[in-house]
């Protein structure tokens, strides 16, 4: 009897506090740190007029920098400092600390693309997954997420893969629109909207032509209205004259 090919490893355990927080690659290690001699620590730091023992000095805030490139969390970076979320967004709104906001920013944009770049290995490489029967764990096997591809596939490529995107001219909507067209009795029901439309606009163009002539209508009764009441006011005047000369 032929034996098993060797079971992949098991994923590493991860190290957060809840294990269904480790969604990711990511949840397990950190990447790779900021060497001194890279731009993102390159910034103005924020220097302190009257430094205290607490004070997040200049060192301290490029040692959060660099962490939080490495892991995208802005809360591991403030451990890894000995210093409170609090104290560092304090920090950051401070006048004259732009340099730091602006380090910040960009790091954790590097985390994020990094989380991505993560994100990208689960549906091109899948995921350890265990094959269990009978309460034992048989083997593992790597588990593509075609969920998550699929939405990658739409962020990064909208034009092709978005939902949004779809509409006359794409090959998915003029493929969907053949095969419903190829129906004989969707083609008569369309044939029918078209004639019903045809007519509707007819109606409404023979409504805005008669609304037209009520309104040109109305102008002459009103023209009328007007000379009649000029006529009525000068009777008025000549009967008044006659009653004052008699």
């Amino acid at each position: 009897m032929d034996e098993m090919p060797d079971a992949p490893a098991p994923p590493p355990r991860p190290n957060r506090a809840i294990a269904r927080q480790a969604t990711s690659v990511a949840a397990y290690s950190a990447g790779p740190v900021p060497d001194a001699e890279d731009p993102l620590l390159g910034f103005a730091p924020f220097f302190h007029p009257q430094p205290r023992r607490n004070s997040i000095t200049p060192e301290l805030q490029r040692r959060f920098v660099a962490t939080l490139a490495a892991t995208g969390i802005v809360n591991q970076a403030a451990r890894s400092i000995g210093k409170s979320m609090e104290a560092l967004y304090k920090l950051r709104a401070r006048p004259g600390a732009e340099g730091f906001a602006g380090a910040w920013d960009a790091a954790l944009e590097r985390g994020l693309t990094r989380l991505e770049d993560c994100a990208l290995e689960r549906p091109l490489q899948g995921t350890a997954t265990p094959i269990v029967s009978g309460g034992e764990i048989l083997g593992w096997w790597e588990k593509p997420d075609n969920n998550l591809l699929r939405f990658l596939l739409q962020q990064r490529l909208p034009a092709r893969y978005g939902l949004k995107a779809v509409g006359p001219g794409h090959p998915l909507w003029d493929t969907v629109r053949a095969a419903v067209l190829a129906d004989p009795a969707v083609r008569e029901r369309e044939e029918r909207m078209r004639e019903a439309m045809v007519k509707a606009q007819a109606e409404v163009r023979d409504l805005e032509h008669a609304l037209a002539d009520a309104e040109l209508e109305i102008e002459r009764l009103r023209g009328e209205a007007k000379a009649a009441g000029q006529q009525r006011d000068y009777f008025e005047e000549l009967v008044h004259r006659a009653r004052a000369e008699v």
